[in-house]
């Protein structure tokens, strides 16, 4: 049994990079108990996640059987939250799977569809339980998309790069279709041609999303992730830039949503919506 004061917390996909980091978070905060980890990765399986995350032990195994540990997690008497870190083909079912025992679910995995996600939303609110689905949990690209939907008012024309290490397996990032979607909300479009576009290599032009805004996804060793906003108009270019040198910068979002998730009935869709 957890502190009845302190917020249980499982990890789902403890041993990626994320996870990891998720791992040492939970642990050294105040009010926050690390009550499983849970890894599909067979290496990791009966290791001390705190080894494996490299903080020390912590006396809680890394399992595979994440509905085994949302069964335990939902006897608690403070409620659960499930961090989940893990890959866009399981986090549906990771979600749904959380929602359906009782636990908060805090997702960071992108990937997930409209489609998806409005499922999950109805879901949440039937059974009310918070749910919290955050494509960045940094403080500093919540300011970039403020930021991006200020220009927006002034600027006709915008493209968004992402750029992300190698080992991301979907694209465009969703944090970058988060941004596209933010800034067809305003009620324009962009990007109105001047003249009949030819792509020579399908795809040079990147993904279209709605109301004209292109998408470009790099995928590269040595990178994290960083995005760029580009305005452009008449005789000028207004770029917009974030930069994570260190996955340590989305910590502190992640710890508000596990606090934020615990008072909410629904399902909510992106971290400037709880701050």
């Amino acid at each position: 049994m957890t502190n009845q004061t302190s917020i249980p917390v499982i990890v789902s996909g403890a041993a990626g990079k994320m996870g990891r980091e998720v791992i040492k978070t939970v642990a050294n905060a105040t009010d926050t108990t690390l009550f499983g980890a849970v890894e599909r990765q067979p290496e990791y399986i009966g290791q001390d996640i705190g080894e494996v995350a490299g903080c020390g032990p912590l006396e809680v195994p890394v399992l595979n059987d994440l509905q085994g540990t949302l069964a335990m997690a939902a006897q608690e008497k403070q409620p659960a939250v499930m961090v989940d870190f893990t890959h866009p083909d399981s986090v549906y079912e990771n979600v749904r799977s959380a929602i359906a025992y009782g636990v908060r679910p805090v997702v960071g995995t992108t990937g997930l569809s409209q489609e998806q996600i409005q499922d999950l939303a109805e879901f949440a609110a039937k059974a009310s339980i918070g749910a919290l689905i955050i494509p960045n949990f940094s403080i500093g690209m919540v300011l970039l998309q403020q930021a991006a939907i200020a220009a927006s008012q002034h600027f006709d024309h915008v493209e968004i790069i992402e750029l992300h290490h190698n080992q991301k397996a979907d694209a465009p990032s969703g944090t970058a279709i988060k941004t596209a979607e933010m800034l067809s909300e305003l009620g324009k479009t962009y990007n109105v041609p001047n003249v009949e576009e030819t792509e020579k290599i399908e795809g040079a032009r990147g993904c279209l999303a709605d109301e004209g805004i292109r998408i470009h996804s790099v995928r590269l060793p040595g990178l994290i992730a960083h995005q760029e906003v580009i305005f452009g108009g008449p005789g000028q270019i207004y770029t917009l830039r974030h930069d994570t040198t260190d996955r340590s910068c989305y910590m502190p979002g992640v710890l508000l949503a596990i606090r934020k998730v615990q008072s909410l009935t629904k399902l909510i869709y992106g971290l400037e919506k709880i701050l």
